[in-house]
């Protein structure tokens, strides 16, 4: 191809990232006035961009303003600005912030977990039962029912760190226990999406080969944590900034094709290198640049919402999957709720606390995307169960702020006493 060619593609690539990042930045002020996580406005916004130029210019206009050369670089564009966020999120699945220990946390994560699995296995059989080929699709049942199980059970790491902070509650006992709750549950879901994955690409004669892709995958991770919390290697982060952004690039990518070669998800590799990094306060090198990594990925984010629109939500649908929806929103809500209420009150929470895990445990946001945009691609998930799936988490999402307003109100009328900080209980 000329010069010329490829300079047309590279402008042509160029303005549709900053007509995307500027569409971003318009959903943040509409999240900001509605009280909104801006992800909620990012995803919605994406998914419907597709959609409204096909509507208003056909087939034969979505392929001017986004050819299918261009749409493949976006595609590109969206997922390595992916891959760098979530280097941020495993840094910060292994971070000491959440460190809550005891009984609260084991027995809320495992209500907070275990009723939306099996939730999730409800939903799937009501799909098998059901026969709709346009839910179903042709996945083995086995990854179907884990990989809805996975959808259900998902706590957005990264949004409810957002959602506690903007209530001013992170410093809270509850808030704690709901980010070591939430961490918990997301590095149990990453595992189990691998085994779903790996389950449509080869069925049950694929597990040994999973099996061993994960033992050498885990091998590296200790292997890197090991080497990275050296002095010598604190040194290298300290004088060599421009380096370090750069290495951790590098390496995050280069997992996440490793895996992607395995048939695995790709985005566990950048997951994998963020948590091995190690933890040297927030002032520390290693911090500086993972928060400069996650930043550039959190700015390209919306160019992954767009292309997973375009490729799901660009075709025509013979009805709106309704039922699938209404059926995934209440189980999704009824599993999170009640599971996370009654795990808080076996560990030994109050009534009023309880309710408060159970509604922040229920936002769902980026990170159930990602895993629900890893079905799809492993052809698990058909794009109507993708629909409902993410009208789900949307819903889900966007009735966390308001649901915990309500909370805190009935909580202020009924005499509870306010969320004590860490540092005012006396721990052993």
């Amino acid at each position: 191809m000329s010069v010329l060619h490829w300079l047309q593609v590279a402008g042509h690539v160029s303005l549709a990232v900053l007509v995307v990042l500027a569409g971003a930045r318009l959903a943040h002020l509409l999240a900001r006035r509605t009280g909104q996580p801006a992800v909620v406005a990012e995803i919605a916004l994406g998914l419907i961009a597709g959609p409204l130029v096909l509507w208003f210019g056909g087939t034969r206009g979505l392929n001017m303003v986004v050819p299918a050369e261009v749409r493949g670089w976006l595609d590109h564009i969206g997922h390595a600005g992916l891959a760098l966020f979530l280097v941020g999120v495993g840094h910060e699945l292994r971070s000491p912030s959440a460190a809550v220990k005891g009984r609260s946390v084991v027995m809320t994560t495992a209500g907070a977990l275990l009723l939306p699995l099996f939730c999730g296995g409800l939903l799937a059989a009501w799909v098998l039962a059901i026969g709709d080929p346009d839910l179903r699709g042709h996945a083995p049942a086995a990854a179907l029912v884990l990989l809805l199980a996975v959808g259900l059970s998902v706590t957005a790491v990264p949004v409810l760190a957002r959602i506690l902070v903007a209530r001013g509650v992170v410093d809270t006992v509850v808030g704690r226990l709901a980010m070591a709750t939430a961490v918990v549950i997301d590095t149990i879901a990453w595992v189990l999406l691998a085994v779903a994955v790996g389950l449509a690409s080869g069925g049950a004669e694929n597990v040994p080969l999973l099996a061993l892709v994960v033992a050498v995958s885990t091998a590296a991770y200790l292997t890197l944590r090991v080497v990275l919390r050296g002095p010598s290697a604190l040194r290298l982060a300290a004088s060599y900034p421009r380096g370090t952004l750069t290495g951790i690039a590098v390496l995050a990518a280069g997992a996440a094709a490793g895996l992607r070669h395995w048939g695995l998800p790709d985005i566990l590799g950048a997951l994998l290198i963020g948590a091995a990094l190690p933890h040297d306060g927030p002032d520390g090198p290693w911090s500086r640049a993972v928060r400069t990594v996650c930043g550039a990925g959190r700015t390209l984010v919306p160019v992954f919402f767009v292309t997973t629109g375009l490729l799901v939500f660009t075709r025509e649908f013979d009805g709106m999957p309704w039922a699938a929806m209404a059926m995934a929103v209440v189980l999704a809500v009824l599993g999170k709720l009640a599971g996370g209420y009654a795990g808080a009150r076996l560990g030994g929470e109050s009534h009023w606390d309880g309710l408060r895990l159970g509604v922040l445990l229920n936002t769902r946001g980026l990170t159930e995307l990602v895993v629900l945009q890893a079905g799809f691609a492993a052809g698990i998930l058909t794009s109507d169960l993708f629909l409902a799936l993410v009208v789900m988490t949307l819903v889900t999402t966007a009735m966390t702020g308001p649901a915990y307003s309500l909370v805190e109100a009935r909580a202020a009328r009924g005499g509870a006493p306010a969320l004590p900080r860490m540092k005012e209980m006396a721990r052993p």
